[in-house]
């Protein structure tokens, strides 16, 4: 069963990258003229073993470990002792496959050139835009990235709360009157059968903003006290809550060590923005209607028109 699903998440997907995999297996590098062959070390050889033939064509295991990234994720997790069997069929299928198709001259075809030609564009397009990122990130854009992102998100208030939802109005009252007998809130939440996932943490929430709450909900749990139970039963979309309060708190911000992974990001698109938009002030650019006829000119901005006037003094 294993077999069958991974040769069918993967085959497309190896496939696709196998077309370069011939190529580079029947163009081995060639040794210079006069020159003896040299003879790679034992232990280079090994780092990448033949792990197959194919009509006398090598299939090496750095191909097994590229086909094996071109799967999904949750296969890519599986012990390579498992996956190996199905994915080296798959690797050889692939170079039966591109082998059959060069045999055709498909690589000649229309459609195969321009889906090559397209392709190509698009790994020089990633090349320009990663040479331009990488000339001008630095250390003090991320830096300064992270205090701008620490001034537009404020630490907000969170509440670490407990509760239990019920259907009804009577229930939940019913349960109040439970708790001001002297039940524990924990062991009634626990009992729960509507959130059953907050009932195996005997109804504990966990840290949350005003925001990822709904907001009658929200709103009673922030104008609690830590330690305090709602005196009234809280209705939202779900039904009827009892909640708990059980601590206060600001929100820690990360570090910039924490953040600096996802800043890095952040400024790389801001970087690759600047640079395209650089490109479009120096071009020519003509567009049309999806039927091709000729767009509105947009008429031209006003002189010192969306200019900010400076505040006047008082």
């Amino acid at each position: 069963m294993f077999v069958k699903t991974l040769r069918a998440a993967g085959l497309a997907a190896l496939l696709a990258s196998a077309s370069a995999l011939p190529a580079l297996a029947q163009a081995p590098a060639q040794p210079s003229a006069g020159a003896p062959a040299a003879q790679a070390p034992a232990a280079q050889a090994d780092a990448n073993p033949v792990v197959a033939r194919v009509n006398g064509e090598e299939i090496r295991r750095e191909e097994v470990l590229a086909a094996m990234q071109a799967l999904d994720p949750r296969i890519q997790q599986l012990p390579m002792q498992v996956v190996y069997p199905a994915l080296l069929e798959q690797v050889v299928n692939a170079r039966l496959v591109t082998a059959a198709g060069y045999k055709d001259k498909l690589e000649a075809t229309p459609e195969v050139k321009a889906r090559l030609k397209a392709a190509e564009e698009r790994f020089v397009q990633e090349a320009w835009l990663k040479k331009s990122i990488d000339a001008k990130m630095t250390d003090a854009l991320v830096k300064k990235k992270y205090e701008e992102w620490l001034k537009e998100n404020p630490p907000q208030d969170e509440v670490r709360a407990r509760h239990i939802l019920v259907a009804t109005k009577e229930e939940a009252q019913e349960l109040l009157k439970k708790l001001q007998g002297g039940a524990k809130f924990e062991e009634l939440a626990a009992a729960q059968t509507i959130d059953t996932v907050a009932a195996q943490s005997q109804g504990d929430l966990g840290y949350f903003t005003a925001d990822q709450m709904v907001e009658p909900f929200a709103k009673a749990a922030f104008a609690m006290k830590p330690g305090e139970v709602s005196k009234q039963p809280v209705e939202t979309q779900f039904g009827w809550h009892i909640i708990k309060v059980e601590d206060k708190r600001k929100q820690t911000p990360p570090t910039f060590e924490q953040a600096a992974p996802e800043l890095r990001g952040m400024v790389a698109q801001d970087i690759a923005g600047e640079a395209v938009d650089a490109l479009r002030k120096t071009a020519k650019i003509e567009t049309f209607n999806i039927d091709g006829t000729p767009m509105p000119a947009e008429a031209p901005a006003a002189p010192g028109a969306g200019a900010q006037k400076p505040a006047e003094k008082k």
